[in-house]
């Protein structure tokens, strides 16, 4: 089975991270509160109701990977990336990215007014990514070093919280999971890198 995953070219690689130029992507989002684990899980049903029909027209959606999630910060919404998370005082941010193959013009509207649409201009990230479990403690501490590393490749991260994206559905046994932090960066993209399609085979 192939899933979806947003496009992207690798820019360069440093030892513990690599940086990444996406291409403009789509994601349904929504905004939800609560501790990382109950606040997101509740994040996932309201945005897999929206995928799986309900939404004007009933259309059901290609589920595509990562979900990420990141920390509403004190906004209503500010969500920077695939399916994620973001932890903040308010909660959680939690968002699906829709396939490539649809608009703006063409997605449905949700049936639910928590879940929204948004598109998201093309950015440039510091990624890392690893296998294990989901804890928000766990993703904040290899946020935290991401951020250190980057700086001390000269590049600067831009503001926000970051994004942590999980590829794998809850019943993937936990070693063989992926999950990546992702941090956007201020700089402009370079022009080098190798693109990577964004689509995955599940074996």
């Amino acid at each position: 089975m192939a899933v979806e995953q947003p496009n992207y070219r690798v820019e360069k690689v440093y030892g513990s991270f690599e940086v990444r130029v996406y291409e403009s992507t789509i994601v349904a989002e929504t905004v939800v509160t609560g501790a990382f684990g109950d606040g997101t899980n509740e994040g996932f049903r309201r945005l897999a109701g929206y995928i799986f029909g309900a939404n004007d027209g009933g259309r059901k959606i290609a589920m595509t990977a990562p979900v990420g999630a990141e920390p509403a910060r004190g906004t209503k919404i500010a969500m920077t990336a695939p399916v994620g998370s973001e932890k903040a005082p308010d909660g959680w941010v939690v968002t699906f990215t829709m396939p490539s193959s649809l608009t703006m013009k063409t997605l449905p509207a949700p049936d639910d007014e928590r879940v929204r649409l948004r598109e998201l201009p093309p950015r440039r990230v510091a990624a890392v990514r690893f296998s294990g479990t989901w804890g928000a403690e766990r993703f904040e501490t290899i946020a935290t070093k991401l951020a250190s590393d980057a700086k001390e490749a000269g590049l600067v991260p831009a503001e926000g919280p970051p994004v942590f994206a999980r590829y794998d559905p809850p019943w993937t046994p936990w070693f063989l999971r992926r999950n990546e932090v992702l941090i956007t960066l201020d700089e402009h993209p370079l022009s080098s890198g190798k693109r990577r399609t964004g689509v995955r085979r599940d074996a």
